[in-house]
């Protein structure tokens, strides 16, 4: 089979011959298949194959964002200002920001002067390549960059060599930098990470450096400085070349004019400033507290405090300046919190930090140390809920013995009857132990625990009595949030270092006992200073304690106001007696400088509103409870008392089973001759009569006027013995009551005297002036030394209350 043979256009009839050419079967590449077409087709493979590469470079050659834990750690106050800054890994500074949080004139004149259209291109631009270009070649040398400042962050990121193929594969990083960040992810990383000379990275931590503020406070003189020095970092570095910096800082000054971005006069006035050279120094405040919360939060490149920087650095400057007087290896502490809100405002945990000798790298706000007698006003708090003791209660400061544990005071002198409020105040020890014996070791402990105190103890050991002498372990960051209860109605709470964290509280005191151990401690006058005193500066009412440790290893001062609480502690880190420095005197008049130089208000000064809970009452010595007027023969001294929920304790009844525990005691007299009638013995006419006793351990420090009026009536003769007389059987040998002591001629020996307690058992205290000498077996000699000239006092008691007393002259 052959094919027909098509005819020619010629050999077709003239009709024919116009005829239009009949289609081509349909076909899918019609169109594509014509030249017009080709081009885009091409264009688009291009495209396609161009998009194909660059995902697969970009899974290739990812981008090298920084790490989110690579920058460095600022701790900042409350203010937003640094306290401290710790680099990072590389010793590189750099403090993160965002655009939100630098000063828009820095922004302004960053992008005037670096990329103006920034927010315009992709990542690289065209024009200004183009332009660095032409004029490269005319003038032989680089009159401009074409850099935009996303390719400057992509140098930053990943730094490159300033050959062609350098450069290009700076285009490429910027153009994959706008492909996975938005503009300002991209600024964010430029402020962070710009090069400000040394180790000195991100405008923050240049703005701090070289001017001494944040960059959210730059005028327009600083913000063109900090927008140039990039260029030339390390020769344009203010702190070694202010000359040059204040020249560059100009020109973008012009610049800025001539853009029309500020006005002529706000440029010429910019002019004016003065680059000046500065000594570069990090900042290091609340040192040891940045080093704490950059141990606690490890992620964080910034930690927000609750920090005032202000009293800060007036409160380092009062332990600086304190600390120099003190013995040398000696340290200090202070932590000042907001009773409002519990926020910490001030916290120098080392007296002097960096100083190896005073171990200045230990905090000292957190350490576990003996608190001393710091913990005596809880403890008078809960004897007051407890319904044992009101502010005015009848404690006797005397030897005595609680299963065996014998404590003194400090002085080793013995007071006698005393107050309770006056006890609290002159923290002896005696009455303090005598309260907690009471109201329970275990159960004290367990209450100040749960009020976020944690007492710290040996291993195996378990609370005892020995703790209210601070035979235990606190830290003054616990001290504090317990002492903020007396000025917080009784809530105590967890200090708070973080403005994040919740405020945690809890009921340590009842308001209205926390109103009254507050009252006690305000009242306390300053040392050298009587309770009248009149005030011409007004200070702010102060609830202060102090207290010491065993072998003077401590010294704490604490005090609460109406809106802060304060805590000092003085004394070696590693343990080491600081001799003779004790809480009064080494601690105290820190705080009152602490407290003095603090802000206050009208209601720091006026006294707070009284609980309706708290009243005050009239009491009578020596039964302890409210006056009363129909026999005021029981009141041998009257009182005004506090009292909570209108109780009004007695005074505490006797330990020893074998003393008095009758305060009121009755009596039958003979109405004729006065004598007392014991059990079974009668006159003719009797009288009765009750007569106020006091607690047999007061009584040889009881005035002759009060001896007089408790004295018992003789017993009558005839009658059998009533044992009311605690003191009849008891007498001391040795010695005549009135002899007078001197040396023996030619020696140089004070006088001596050996004594024997006759009528007593068990152990007999002894006493001179008031001040314990010895506790031996009434079996054994008392010998003593009177070495100091005047009338001595001799005292022997027992353990139930029976004492003999023997005055003797010394003469010089």
């Amino acid at each position: 089979m052959h094919d027909t043979p098509k005819p020619s256009p010629a050999s077709l009839p003239p009709a024919a011959q116009h005829q239009p050419t009949p289609p081509e079967p349909y076909s899918t590449n019609f169109f594509f298949n014509k030249p017009a077409w080709r081009w885009p087709r091409r264009l688009l493979y291009t495209i396609v194959a161009l998009l194909l590469l660059a995902v697969v470079l970009d899974r290739l050659f990812p981008l090298p964002l920084p790490a989110e834990n690579s920058g460095s750690t600022v701790v900042l106050a409350r203010d937003g200002k640094p306290l401290r800054a710790f680099p990072n890994a590389d010793g590189i500074w750099r403090y993160p920001t965002t655009p939100q949080q630098v000063s828009p004139l820095y922004l302004d004149a960053l992008l005037t002067y670096e990329d103006r259209w920034f927010y315009q291109h992709p990542g690289i631009n065209p024009l200004a390549l183009g332009r660095a270009a032409w004029q490269l070649l005319r003038h032989g040398r680089a009159v401009s960059g074409g850099s935009t400042l996303t390719m400057q962050v992509a140098r930053i990121l990943d730094p490159h060599s300033r050959s062609a193929l350098g450069k290009l594969k700076q285009m490429l990083r910027a153009l994959q930098l706008e492909a996975h960040l938005s503009k300002d992810e991209i600024l964010t990383l430029y402020l962070d990470r710009a090069p400000f000379g040394g180790t000195i990275e991100g405008v923050e931590a240049a703005s701090w450096a070289y001017l001494g503020k944040p960059a959210a406070r730059l005028s327009h003189a600083e913000a063109a400085l900090l927008a140039v020095l990039p260029q030339a970092p390390s020769r344009l570095r203010p702190d070694r070349n202010a000359a040059a910096a204040q020249r560059y800082r100009d020109k973008l000054l012009a610049r800025m004019q001539a853009l029309a971005r500020w006005d002529a006069a706000t440029v010429r006035d910019a002019a004016l400033e003065v680059v000046a050279a500065r000594q570069l120094d990090p900042p290091l405040d609340a040192a040891l507290l940045a080093q704490r919360l950059r141990s606690a939060y490890p992620q964080r490149r910034s930690i927000a405090t609750s920090i005032d920087r202000e009293l800060q650095a007036a409160m380092e400057a009062r332990v600086a300046n304190y600390l120099a007087r003190l013995p040398e290896r000696t340290s200090a502490a202070l932590l000042l919190v907001d009773n409002s809100t519990l926020e910490t405002l001030a916290y120098v945990g080392s007296g002097a930090f960096g100083n190896v000798q005073r171990l200045g790298h230990v905090d000292m706000v957190r350490a576990s140390r003996s608190p001393g007698s710091t913990l005596k006003p809880f403890l008078y708090g809960l004897a007051i809920d407890d319904g044992l003791i009101h502010s005015e209660s009848l404690l006797v400061d005397a030897p005595q013995s609680f299963g065996g544990y014998r404590p003194g005071n400090f002085d080793m002198a013995f007071n006698g009857p005393v107050a309770a409020a006056d006890a609290l105040r002159l923290s002896l020890n005696v009455p303090a132990v005598d309260l907690l014996d009471r109201v329970g070791p275990a159960r004290f402990a367990a209450r100040l625990a749960n009020a976020g105190l944690q007492l710290r103890w040996p291993r195996g050991a378990s609370p005892n009595l020995a703790l209210i002498l601070g035979g235990t372990g606190a830290s003054l960051e616990d001290l504090v949030g317990a002492y903020s209860a007396f000025n917080r109605s009784g809530l105590a709470g967890s200090v708070r270092l973080l403005p994040e964290q919740p405020l945690s509280e809890r009921r340590l005191l009842s308001p209205g006992a926390a109103w009254i151990v507050r009252s006690m401690l305000e009242a306390n006058p300053r040392p050298g200073q009587n309770r009248d005193t009149f005030d011409p500066g007004q200070r702010a009412r102060l609830a202060w304690k102090t207290g010491t440790s065993y072998g003077f290893r401590d010294a704490w001062a604490l005090g609460t106001t109406r809106r802060y609480t304060l805590g000092v502690w003085v004394g070696r880190p590693d343990g080491t007696p600081v001799p003779g420095q004790y809480g009064a005197v080494t601690a105290l008049p820190l705080l009152f400088q602490a407290v003095d130089s603090l802000p206050r208000a009208a209601a720091d000064v006026q006294g707070s509103s009284q609980p309706s809970t708290v009243s005050e009452v009239d009491i009578c010595w020596p039964l302890g409870s409210a006056f009363e007027p129909q026999q005021p023969e029981l009141c041998q001294q009257k009182r005004k008392a506090w009292i909570l929920d209108g109780a009004v304790p007695p005074t505490l009844p006797e330990r020893e089973a074998a003393a008095w525990n009758d305060r009121r005691l009755q009596l039958r007299l003979n109405a004729a001759s006065g004598e007392r009638l014991s059990a079974g013995c009668h006159a003719a006419q009797e009288i009765q009569r009750t007569l106020a006793r006091w607690p047999a351990l007061a009584q040889p420090w009881l005035t002759p006027p009060q001896r007089k009026a408790a004295r018992l009536p003789p017993l009558q003769a005839g009658c059998s013995d009533d044992s009311l007389d605690a003191t009849a059987n008891l007498r001391i040998a040795g010695v005549a009551p009135g002899t007078s002591l001197v040396r023996a001629p030619g020696s140089t020996h004070a006088p001596h005297l050996s004594l024997r307690a006759l009528g007593a058992s068990g152990t007999v205290q002894w006493l001179i002036n008031g001040r314990l000498a010895a506790a031996i077996d009434a079996a054994q000699s008392f010998e003593h030394d009177f070495d100091q000239a005047g009338r001595q006092t001799v005292t022997a008691m027992t353990a139930a209350g029976s004492y003999a007393q023997v005055e003797v002259q010394v003469l010089p």
